[in-house]
């Protein structure tokens, strides 16, 4: 039976120092074995699904055959010969691009206007809460009010005096659910960008005011600048989450009608639960998360740049 010992016992025990390369030995291993629980959960939820699902990619009839076949791309050649893949895409790009610039701009506007010594306590507090109120809800809860609001004969109708689909008609169901994910999502813009005004210098301010700029000059010169980093960061990462939006559209829309609001998280999930279709699903999420990588990779040389 050993028994370990620390590098002062031992000192004491044996009455010599250990070598240096004991040291950093033990030193290594006591630093990894603090880490082992994180990397062993790292490795059973995250990288075996997503090697799995690579793996399925390359074979055909995977779970419902219990031996499949190795296909190569051939399941690669079809996704991307599927028109239907290419139309989710296109709007998974509008449901993204528009969703994110929506969510910059309100939240970047939302956010001076609480940061304005115009407002007094007690109505920014009012403002504040309003604001942030779209944040509270759950996914599923935006989805039911915004389908009772919608219908035809809900509350926007009644007060528009008509009676529209917003939701089945397939001019408008797109442009209705990115409308839907804006109000949901323009709060955490907000809120971020609001902390990162009440951190700029008010000295900044001052000089820029002292040499003659005005609201519009400082605006762009001292405020942009300030809050570049956090705004490019809050972007990458809305683009990697807005690009992934399904729950809103599937209980709103479902895809539909006609495919209008199909986006590829929505396209794989039918793929692999309407379809059974495992295959090809695993190949559409492989190619969303090489999408997606991309703007990791963005993400993450913008954080060391920022370090």
């Amino acid at each position: 039976m050993s028994l370990k010992l620390s590098d002062d016992t031992e000192v004491i025990v044996t009455g010599a120092a250990p070598s240096r390369r004991r040291r950093q030995l033990r030193k290594t291993t006591e630093s990894y074995g603090f880490l082992s629980p994180t990397i062993i959960l790292l490795f059973v939820l995250m990288i075996v699904p997503i090697v799995m699902v690579i793996g399925y990619s390359f074979q055909d009839n995977v779970i419902l055959n219990k031996s499949p076949e190795f296909v190569g791309i051939a399941n690669y050649v079809e996704i991307l010969s599927d028109p239907g893949f290419w139309k989710a895409t296109g709007n998974t790009i509008l449901f993204t691009v528009t969703s994110v610039a929506a969510h910059l701009v309100l939240g970047l506007a939302f956010a001076m206007m609480l940061n304005s010594p115009l407002l007094g306590r007690f109505s920014r507090s009012i403002f504040r809460a309003l604001y942030v109120l779209p944040w509270l809800f759950t996914v599923a809860v935006i989805a039911v009010l915004w389908r009772m609001l919608l219908a035809p004969n809900g509350v926007v109708n009644f007060l528009l005096n008509t009676d529209i689909e917003w939701l089945a008609s397939p001019q408008l169901a797109l442009g209705t659910i990115i409308f839907i994910n804006i109000w949901a999502g323009y709060p955490f813009f907000m809120v971020s960008l609001l902390a990162g005004l009440q951190g700029v210098p008010a000295d900044l301010h001052e000089a820029a005011r002292v040499d003659g700029a005005n609201a519009v000059q400082r605006f762009w010169n001292v405020t942009i600048p300030q809050l570049r980093p956090i705004i490019i960061s809050l972007v990458l990462l809305d683009l990697i989450w807005t690009s992934q939006q399904f729950a809103l559209i599937w209980m709103t829309t479902g895809g539909g009608p006609i495919d209008v609001t199909e986006v590829l998280s929505t396209f794989t999930y039918k793929l692999a639960f309407a379809k059974y279709d495992f295959s090809l699903a695993a190949t559409s999420a492989v190619l969303v998360l090489l999408m997606s990588m991309v703007l990791a990779v963005f993400y993450v040389r913008h954080q060391k740049a920022r370090d």
